[in-house]
This record gives structure tokens, sequence and C-alpha cells, in this order.
């Protein structure tokens, strides 16, 4: 008789003893189907052994119902990497490994993927003076962590090809993460070009069964070239030897739901163990990443220059103190000395919806989300009030539901009343907004990027979707509507991504023409931030940025592990964190500082309670292992549930 270790995707970091009694037997790294507390889960087999736990009788001990996978869909590498990531993230190492592959039962073939159809491209492109001596140092050493530090244009996706072409010419394989699906449309193109049938694509539009039957061609040998989001880390591929993360500093490789990982964090592990090579690029690194750099820990490589003809753009700062309107006088002019040129404009905002917020003029009462602590945004095109975190709607509603006065608004704007207002203004241009508003019908984003890139569409208008990564020879004009709606968090990296979304956004302007302009309208002209963007002073930036960190005790000074206690009850909300943190207090040691517990900055979402607490420590090692065996031992009340998140990259 043989015996299973299974794991299953619950928070309960334990392996379970399961008879292997099939006429099929499940082999290490398969899936099976087992009853599991009167459930009927997946289980991943993670050990095999020709004995029972010591002491139960073996009455006691379960068959497995059926074997899903016909062959392992896990290495040994996968289930070891996910046996790390439990202790790591405080997770299981069940929902590690449910994390890493898709859902999918059986696989599907992709349909229409033209992947065999793409002839590898012969040419070897040619790179300018600075891209080859990045290429060279990268390849200097069989292994190491480095950075492609670029502005905007310069190059960086080319330098990532060629690397890649590199590796695979050891007999190595090539992971290519990207931030978003947006994004990933252009390196896709690019990688398929290049690679052919060697590429697997990885992204959320493929359904489960879809990113299975390409997990299996990864897992057979016959794709060598993975590109795909954060989870595209975990792509099972032999004798791994690069993985390139573009656009570092973006802060959707961190993973919001159990366990909660970083992909960097995964990518520099997986290098380690298989002395492979790690690049990450951006033109506006993340601060942890640059202090890295000038400590030497991470190799610079710097690309200065636009190659496509283009040059950095002419940046100016608007004042929008007593403009009415979305939009300056300034802006408009440029707007329409961009169509007289023939060329296109982009209008950013990172906020949805029509307005921000409705509020009484006569009581100050504002609407808020009935089941969260934020207001309710207004969508004109649905004529609801929409709750951005929990999905309530509600009527607009015409009178003040606090004191009945009729003397109520809307403040702030999002994207559909800029919308409305460019329409207005601009009866004879062709405009387009790119949110998730918008996106929401199946291949809307292809269409729309592909109909602006063809010259068909004269403003495009959208949130984050269009700041980043996204290269547009026809664009003149890039128009920041309002450049400091990040600073108003309550989170230190506050800072840090307003910066970085000027810098990136701004990058879209003049790529292929020296003749780019850029319009940041800020309420904060004298914030920092939004001040060293407009004059392109990324290294002042840093400069300034880590000195306040380092002040403050923050990253990357300092490492944090965050504990967020939610519930229905505000009360067991509150004793649970207070009850945590006194039990934290004795567990650690004298260096470690305990803050809080306290109400999170969105204090309440989808009718839970939220409280914090802030764990930070310059020694990591010590305060990780304290806080792992507290929680292991820590019973939480059935009422409350306990998120924890290390290197939280939001305080929110």
């Amino acid at each position: 008789m043989e015996y299973l270790e299974l794991v299953f995707d619950i928070p309960l970091d334990r392996r379970f003893s399961y008879k292997n009694d099939m006429l099929k037997p499940a082999a290490l790294g398969c899936r099976v189907e087992a009853d599991f507390r009167n459930r009927r889960l997946v289980g991943y087999v993670v050990g095999l052994g020709a004995q029972g736990p010591e002491g139960l009788p073996e009455a006691k001990i379960k068959s497995i119902r059926r074997r899903i996978d016909a062959q392992p869909v896990f290495s040994q590498e996968s289930i070891s990497l996910a046996r790390w990531m439990a202790q790591t993230y405080f997770s299981s190492e069940g929902e590690c490994l449910a994390g890493m592959i898709p859902g999918g039962r059986r696989e599907t073939e992709l349909p229409g993927s033209g992947l065999d159809e793409v002839l590898i491209d012969p040419q070897a492109h040619i790179l300018s003076d600075e891209q080859e001596k990045a290429l060279e140092g990268i390849f200097s050493a069989p292994g190491g962590h480095h950075y492609l530090y670029g502005i905007t244009g310069s190059g960086k996706t080319e330098v990532f090809l060629q690397a890649a072409s590199r590796t695979l010419a050891e007999g190595r394989a090539v992971i290519y993460l990207v931030p978003e699906i947006a994004l990933t449309a252009q390196v896709v193109d690019a990688v398929k070009a290049r690679f052919g049938a060697q590429a697997a694509i990885i992204h959320s539009a493929l359904s489960p069964s879809q990113k299975l039957t390409e997990w299996n061609r990864i897992l057979c040998g016959e794709a060598t070239v993975v590109v795909g989001a954060r989870s595209a880390v975990f792509a099972p591929v032999a004798r791994l030897g690069l993985i390139i993360i573009d656009e570092e500093h973006e802060g959707s490789y961190k993973s919001g739901s159990s366990p909660r990982y970083h992909a960097r964090q995964v990518a520099m592990r997986r290098c380690a163990n298989s002395k492979a090579r790690l690049i990450m690029g951006s033109a506006t690194p993340s601060v942890e990443a640059w202090q890295l750099m000038d400590e030497g820990r991470i190799a610079r490589h710097v690309l200065s220059r636009r190659l496509s003809g283009g040059a950095l753009p002419e940046l100016r700062v608007v004042p929008m103190a007593g403009v009415s309107g979305c939009l300056s006088k300034e802006l408009i002019s440029e707007i329409r000395a961009a169509k007289s040129a023939g060329r296109q404009s982009i209008l950013f905002l990172n906020r949805r919806g029509f307005s921000y917020f409705f509020h009484c003029k006569s009581c100050a009462y504002e609407l808020v989300c009935k089941h969260c602590s934020v207001s309710l945004t207004y969508h004109k095109e649905r004529g609801r009030m929409v709750c951005h975190y929990c999905g309530f709607q509600a009527p607009p509603p015409t009178v003040c539901p606090s004191c009945g006065s009729l003397d109520v608004g809307y403040s702030g704007f999002g994207t559909e009343a800029i919308e409305e207002e460019t329409a207005r203004l601009f009866p004879d241009m062709k405009i387009s907004r790119l949110d998730t508003d918008s996106t929401q019908k199946k291949g809307e984003l292809d269409r729309i990027l592909s109909d602006f890139r063809q010259g068909k569409i004269d403003i495009l208008l959208g949130t984050q979707m269009v700041a980043k990564g996204l290269n547009f020879p026809g664009v003149r004009l890039v128009g920041v509507v309002m450049a400091d709606t990040a600073l108003h968090l309550p989170d230190f990296r506050a800072a840090e991504r307003t910066f970085s979304l000027i810098v990136q956004v701004a990058g879209r302007a003049g790529r292929h023409f020296p003749d780019g302009r850029v319009i940041i309208q800020t309420f904060r002209p004298e914030n920092p931030a939004v001040r060293m963007a407009a004059q392109g002073d990324l290294e002042g930036f840093y400069r300034a940025e880590l000195a306040q960190r380092r002040m403050a005790d923050f990253p990357p000074f300092t490492r944090l592990i965050r504990f967020v206690f939610r519930s229905r009850s505000l009360e067991d909300a509150r004793a649970a964190a207070r009850d945590f943190a006194s039990r934290a207090r004795a567990a650690v040691a004298q260096d470690v500082e305990i803050l809080g517990p306290a109400e999170c900055p969105i204090a309440k979402v989808a009718q839970n309670y939220r409280f914090q607490l802030i764990i930070r420590s310059q020694s990591f090692g010590p305060m990780h292992a304290a806080l792992l065996s507290l929680h292991a031992a820590y019973q939480c009340p059935g009422t409350v549930y306990l998120e924890v998140d290390p290197d939280p990259v939001s305080l929110l």
C-alpha cells in the first residue's frame, strides 16, 4: 500500500495522508479529488510514502476519490517553491500551489493562437551602443541581478528580447513578466514575432482550461519562452536561465490575496535556486530597487536616449486654483495645436466615473457607501452612484438625505466628466475613453488601442491603462488632468506613485518626433513629487524620497509586516487586533516596533470593519520568525478574519 501526502487550497498549513489505492495511482505533483471534512476538494500530491501516519489505524485513513491528471502538473521545484512561499507569506502550501496553477480540469486548445504560423525572425536587430553595453554587462556572468534603467522610448524591450534569444541559445528557458493585460498585447506581438511556437502566453483573457493547455506545453518543454502577468513567475520551465520583470515599479506585481507574494521576490528566489539571471526594467524604478542599485546589490545599466527619432517632451505645470472645469486654457490650446499638426493627444486621470462624490452645500453631508467608509462615485452613463470597493450602487439623490436641502452637487471629476467636457469643447474630434468601465465588452480594449494606433482617434482619455508601456507614434500631447490625486492618500508610497505616474504618462508623448508636449494640471504645483517629475529630476526625487524614508523609518530602511483584522462586528475586530498586538509585543525582540492597533485608513469595506497592526524592524529574519510562530499558534475568533501581508505595497 502506498500513501499520499496531500495539501488543499485552504488556510491550514498541514499535510494530510490518504491511501493511493486507485487502479492508476496518482504520482507526485498530480492533482486528485478527495473527501475532506464533509467536502469534496481538489488536493495536490506533495509527498509519497510506504507508511501511513504513525499511530493512526489503517481503517481511519481515507482513499482518494480519483486522479485528475494523467501526468504531474507540478515539478519538484514547484513543490519546494510552494513550501518556501507558505513560510515567507504566512500562507499554506496548498494555497500557494493553487495560486500557481490555472484552475482548469482539462486542457482546451487556444482558439486562433496562430503561434505555429509565426516564423522566428532571422534578422538580429541592431542595438545602439548603450543597448549593446547593457547586454554585454548582463551576460558577463552566468547569473546575478540586473536593472535596465532607461527613459521611456529608450529601447528596453529590444534588450529584453535579445537577452531572451541569448538565453535560449544557452539551452535555457525564459520567463518574461509584464504588469497588466493592456501592456501585454505589444510585448506578446514582439515575442511571437521573435520566437514563434517556442512562446507560451498566459494572460487573464484565457479560460482556466486554456491556461492549463499552456501550462502543460511549458511543463513538457514545448514552450521555452513564457510571457504573462504576475502568476507567470511560477511557470514550470525546466532549466530556467532568465526572468525579465518589465515595469518593475508596478504595484500589480504584488498579490492582493493569500498568498500575498511579490513576483519580484519570487523571481529572486527562483533565479537564486536555478543560478539564473534576473533583469528588471523601468523608467521609474521602485524606491527599494533604486536603493539596491545604489548599494551595488543590483547592477545598474542605463539607457539615456530615445531611439525612434523622438526626444523627451517639453513639460509644463499648470496650477488649477481658480480654474473652472476639467481642462485649463493651456491644455485646450495644446489639444487644438496637436490636431492642427495632424497629431494625437492623450488625457490621463487616475479616476473612473463622472465625479468623485456627492455633497450637500448646506450641511456638508457626503454620500458614502453603506458597506464601506468611502465616497460613492457618480457614473453618469449608468445614472448610478457606485462604490469602487464593494460594487454597491444607489440612485443619485436630488435632495440632501440628511437635511433635505436642494443645494447639492458633485465635487471632483472622473474620466466620464472629462469625456463629456472634451466632447463639448472639441466637437470636430474623435474621442475615446479607456478605463475598466469602457472596456468591459470583450475585444473593446484591443479595438480602442488599434484605432488609436492607426490614427482613427484624435483624443484618448483614460486611467492608468493609458499611462505606461504603450507606444503610439502619433502622440504629440499628453495632458495629466489632475496630477495630485494619489497625493491625498494616507500611504507612505503616495509621493512615489504620483512621481512615477507623471513620468510614465509623460513618456507617451513625442516618442517618434522631437516635438512632444506634456501639460501637468495640479492644485499643488509646489509639491516635490510633482515639481521633480515635471523637471525630469529623477535622481533628485529618489535622493529626497530616500532621505524622508530613512528619517521616518520606512522601507527600504526597514521591513514591514501588516496584520489586518476584519469583521462584521466593530468590537470583535478591535478586540482581536488588541489581543494579537499584546501577544506580538511579548513575542518579538525589543528592536521591533509595533504600530497600532488602529483603524485602517479605509476603515470599512463590504460591511467589514478593519483594524491593522504595522510591525516593522531593520532585522527582518528574527521579526518574521517570531511572528510566524505566533501566527501558527494563534486562534483567530470565528467572527474575525485575519490577513497577513509581508512587505505591503499599500497601507490603505
